[in-house]
Formats: structure tokens, C-alpha cells, sequence
């Protein structure tokens, strides 16, 4: 594959790292603005990466006919793509037909195991390729589809391509010969007369320049339609939940955004589904089913986590408390002000030598880690609340993670209005500052606000271990006064009583009692302007009676003269 355009850069031959993958140029992408990244034209570039495309597959072997047949045709070079076909339970079991790519694998879900968040995972265990490519079962692509994606992953080792997908009418599709014939000629659209983008999806890239200035919510669109992720980045987010059964595309992508990935849709990446997707068909039903359990792993979806008491599996922010060295009462007040703030899908990790607390005889009163059992011993069987010997490298999949200085309590609202800050300008880091501490790196004490996928998105791109100052470049950072934000030292802190909860059903009766005065403060404003009106026609009528009489008195003397 070469042409007379740009290739991309390949001044020295591609390192291979120990896995045997190809390394992969660290650009750095500010938020998901992937504008600076220049792919090379379609047929004028020289690949080096390794594909794998995955198809999880159903009782479709007519449809699975057609993908393959597509596939087949592709432009990418053959010796580096292969097709893992991921059967999900089939009965008969699929086959691979005589129009498909070489070496296509068929590989089968674990007996007992189905649904789809199994059938993708299965195929993505067994692919050996550098990157890994979802193709529905029911998608044709366009002849350079593949290549499309793969041109992206040649430039970003972080990248989460989107192929444009059109959806065709109803009805009965075109053979597989007829698919691989128009596909290998470059003219598949000649098939499809009708068919047309999702809407919302339309939408969606229309308001954000093609998801460049989406930042956060770029994740929306991951679809397993048609999309493609580096294989060292699925498996470092644990792969697809197999779990779900359906939304897992949405739960894969949201935790492909913690690890620092960013989404490219692609518009010369062609594909079509078809007929209408399940989503088009029955988009209440789904939507009403997904929303039972999505809400529990992915905690951008605010409108769905409206509960005042409920606990989710994967917290909003991890807030992360050192306790080694610090007094019972500090460690404490920190925790207990985490818990009891208005942002309620919090999760607390607390630092500290807990293997030191063995459970043999001693004196309960003077041990020498009295501080730190009496700690465990608090929060032994809360839910919230977990141990730890060392810090953890990061807190994904929790969108942000809060770090608090044993023996500062936040306020009620500080961590909600913290987050407010960093979500409305989208920085990476919000510096709190508490007061000046000797020997520190930066000369004060801080409470430090980090959103996952900044310093996910750092630790991909920067070598020489200075995280906050590739978050600065990459997302921007902020220092702010944490008095500003409510954050007091534990001594001078509310104590913390009553709930959020009560203080939002104090709200809501201050709120019911305002609309009361409001309305009856309109009724008297209505009864003041009748009043008003009556009064000026009383005086109106005043004025008007001795001018009715003079008129009168001239009329009468005009008659008699």
C-alpha cells in the first residue's frame, strides 16, 4: 500500500516491545481534540500494525456470510489482519464460508456462558493482533474501512477509532457475492440506496466538531458496531464486562476514557448496518433496561443516580486519606466530613499499616498503633470505606479522586462545588490550598482534586515521571484557596450531623414555603392593581361630573337663545 501522499513518519524501523506488539507514537492530545494529528490519505501509507477484528455472532450465519464477504475485499494488507469469528451459543453451530478472509478463526463461548459481553470477550482473548477491531455481525464495510482506523492507531497509542455507520432500510440484503464484488470494486454504497446516519449520533458530532470538543462525554458514542481500540489498552481496563449483556459498548468505552483514550470518528471509515439497529426499533426498552444497570458502572450518568441514600458500585470521586502518623480524631474527621458531604457517591480509602494490627494479646488501651485500630474498628463494616497499605496508582473507574490531609474536614458542599470547577472548565487538577508545610515539594499543604483520565492520559505520553505538569499541558490545572471552598482544619470544622438527605428535605420545604409566598404575593399584586383601577375611575368620575354640567348649562342656553 503506497501512494504519492504523506507517509507517515518511519525515520527508524518500528521498535517492538516485549509482548511482541509494535510500539506506538505518544502524541499529545489536549482533552479529545484530536485535530493536531495529521492521518496520512487513504492507499498512500506504508502500515505496521497488526489488526485483529472480532465479530460476536448469533444464529446469523446469512448476515455473518455477508460481513466476512466484505471483509474479505478489504485494502488493508492481508498478512496483517485476521478475523476472529466469537460464536455465542449457535445452534447450528456458525461456520466459516468460502468467501472470507485467510485464516479466518472461529472460536466459541465457554459453555454456560452467553450474551454478548461473553461473545466479545472470548474473541478479544483469543486475537493476537496489536490492535483490536469490533465488526458486528451485521455490517458491511466499505472497501478502505479498516484502514481508515488503522491509520489513526499508526499515530496515537491511545486512540478509540469510530467508523460511520449508515443504516439501511428493511428488508432482504445483497448475496455475499454480491457484497464482495461491489466492496472489492470500491462501490458498496451502490448497494445501500436509502440508507442513512442515527440521528442522534449526527447530533451529537455535529454540536462538538466531530467529538473534538466533547472532552469527557466523548465516550457517548463508542459503539461495538464498528470500532477499534489498542489491544495494550482494553486489557488495561480489564477487557468487556461480560456481565452486561447489552450497554457493554457504553461500559467499555466510559472505561477506555478513565485510562486516557481518545475518541476519533472517522467519515472515510464507511460501514453500513443492516436494517435499523435494535436501539431504532425499541429505544424506550432498551433504554429501560440498560438504565437498571448502567448506572452502577458508570457514574457520569448524573440524572440516573438521583437517590439521596443509594450506594453504587463504582463512587464518583475517591477520596484517599493518609492516616500513617495522624491522631484517631483526625483521621476521623476527614473521613466522617467525606461521608457526610452532598455529593453521596463517594468512596473513602484510608492509608495506613494495617497488616501491623495482628490480633494477638494486647493491652487495649496503650498499644502502640492504638490510633490506627481504633480507625479500623470505626469503619470496620462500613461500606464506603476500604484499608490500605500504600496509596493506589490511581482510582479508575472513579471519574476523580480526591486526596485529603488527615485532620482537614471538608464542608458540606466542598467537594460538590470543587467538582463543579474542575467539570465546567474541564481541568485535570484542582489544587487546594490548606496552609504552608515545610519540606514539601511545593512549599504548602494541599487538597488535591485529580481527574482519572488526565493523569491516565499524562502517564501514556510522559516519560520523566512530572504527571501534574503533563496534566497542565494536556488539561489544565488550578490553584485555589481551600477556605474559598469550605475546607477547614478539624478543629475548626461544623461537626458533621444530620445527612444530605434532611438537608435536602430542608430545601425542598424552603423551597415549597417560597413558591406559597410567591403565589400569594402575585394574588396581592393582583388585587392591588384592581384596587388601583377602581380608584382611578372613582376619580375620573369626579372630574367628569361638573364639566358634564357646564355642558349641559351651555347646550340648554344654546337652545334658548
Amino acid at each position: 500500500m503506497s501512494g504519492t501522499g504523506a507517509p507517515l513518519p518511519q525515520d527508524a524501523p518500528p521498535a517492538r516491545r516485549e509482548d511482541g506488539r509494535t510500539a506506538v507514537p505518544r502524541a499529545r492530545i489536549r482533552h479529545n481534540d484530536y485535530g493536531p494529528l495529521l492521518p496520512p490519505g487513504l492507499g498512500d501509507w506504508e502500515p505496521r500494525l497488526r489488526v485483529s477484528v472480532v465479530i460476536p455472532a448469533h444464529d446469523c450465519q446469512e448476515a455473518l456470510d455477508r460481513t466476512l464477504a466484505g471483509l474479505a475485499a478489504q485494502s488493508y494488507p492481508a498478512h496483517l489482519m485476521e478475523v476472529v469469528v466469537a460464536d455465542d451459543g449457535s445452534d447450528p453451530p456458525l461456520r466459516i464460508p468460502g468467501i472470507a478472509p485467510a485464516g479466518t478463526r472461529l472460536v466459541r463461548v465457554p459453555d454456560g456462558r452467553w450474551g454478548r459481553g461473553w461473545a466479545r470477550q472470548t474473541g478479544a482473548a483469543a486475537a493476537a493482533g496489536d490492535i483490536l477491531h469490533w465488526v458486528d455481525s451485521d455490517m458491511i464495510l466499505d472497501r478502505e474501512h479498516i484502514e481508515a482506523h488503522m491509520r489513526w492507531h499508526h499515530l496515537a497509542s491511545y486512540a478509540v477509532v469510530l467508523g460511520d455507520v449508515r443504516f439501511t432500510p428493511e428488508g432482504a440484503g445483497p448475496g455475499a457475492r454480491e457484497v464482495f464484488a461491489a466492496v472489492a470494486a470500491g462501490d458498496a454504497e451502490r448497494l445501500f440506496d436509502g440508507s442513512a446516519p442515527h440521528a442522534w449520533r449526527a447530533g451529537v458530532l455535529d454540536e462538538t466538531r466531530w467529538l473534538r470538543d466533547a472532552g469527557a462525554t466523548a465516550y457517548r458514542l463508542h459503539s461495538g458496531a464498528t470500532t477499534s481500540v489498542p489491544m495494550a489498552l482494553l486489557r488495561s481496563v480489564g477487557g468487556v464486562n461480560t456481565a452486561l449483556n447489552m450497554g457493554e459498548d457504553t461500559d467499555l468505552g466510559f472505561r477506555l476514557a478513565q485510562a486516557g483514550a481518545v475518541f476519533i470518528p472517522d467519515p472515510q471509515a464507511r460501514g453500513w448496518h443492516l436494517g435499523p439497529s435494535t436501539v431504532m426499533l425499541r429505544e424506550k426498552e432498551v433504554h429501560r433496561h440498560n438504565w437498571s444497570v448502567l448506572p452502577d458502572y458508570i457514574p457520569d450518568l448524573r440524572w440516573l443516580r438521583t437517590h439521596p441514600r443509594r450506594h453504587w458500585l463504582v463512587p464518583y470521586v475517591h477520596v484517599v486519606v493518609d492516616a500513617r502518623g495522624a491522631s484517631y480524631e483526625d483521621v476521623r474527621a476527614s473521613v466522617d466530613a467525606a461521608l457526610a458531604g452532598t455529593v453521596v457517591d463517594v468512596a473513602v480509602t484510608v492509608v495506613g499499616p494495617w497488616s501491623a494490627l495482628t490480633g494477638g494479646r494486647r493491652s487495649s488501651l496503650d498499644e502502640p498503633l492504638l490510633d490506627m485500630r481504633l480507625v479500623r474498628n470505626l469503619y470496620a463494616h462500613e461500606p464506603r470505606v476500604s484499608f490500605t497499605e500504600e496509596t493506589p496508582r490511581d482510582s479508575a473507574p472513579a471519574p476523580f479522586r480526591l486526596t485529603c490531609p488527615a485532620g482537614w474536614a471538608l464542608g458540606a458542599d466542598s467537594l460538590a462545588e470543587l467538582l463543579k470547577l474542575a467539570e465546567s472548565e474541564g481541568y485535570g487538577l484542582l489544587s487546594a490550598v490548606l496552609d504552608e508545610e515545610d519540606g514539601s515539594a511545593t512549599g504548602v499543604r494541599v487538597v488535591r482534586l485529580e481527574r482519572t483520565a488526565a493523569f491516565a492520559r499524562a502517564a501514556l505520553v510522559e516519560d520523566a515521571g512530572d504527571l501534574d505538569g503533563a496534566v497542565h499541558e494536556l488539561f489544565g490545572s488550578f490553584w485555589v484557596s481551600a477556605d474559598d471552598f469550605g475546607v477547614k482544619a478539624a478543629g475548626e470544622a461544623e461537626p458533621v450531623a444530620g445527612d444530605p438527605a434532611k438537608w435536602r428535605a430542608g430545601a425542598a420545604r424552603w423551597q415549597r414555603e417560597a413558591e406559597r409566598l410567591e403565589a400569594e404575593t402575585e394574588r396581592l399584586r393582583a388585587e392591588t392593581e384592581r384596587l388601583r383601577a377602581e380608584v382611578r375611575e372613582l376619580e375620573d368620575g369626579r372630574q367628569r361630573g361638573p364639566l358634564r354640567e357646564i355642558i349641559a348649562t351651555a347646550m340648554r342656553q344654546g337652545k334658548a337663545g
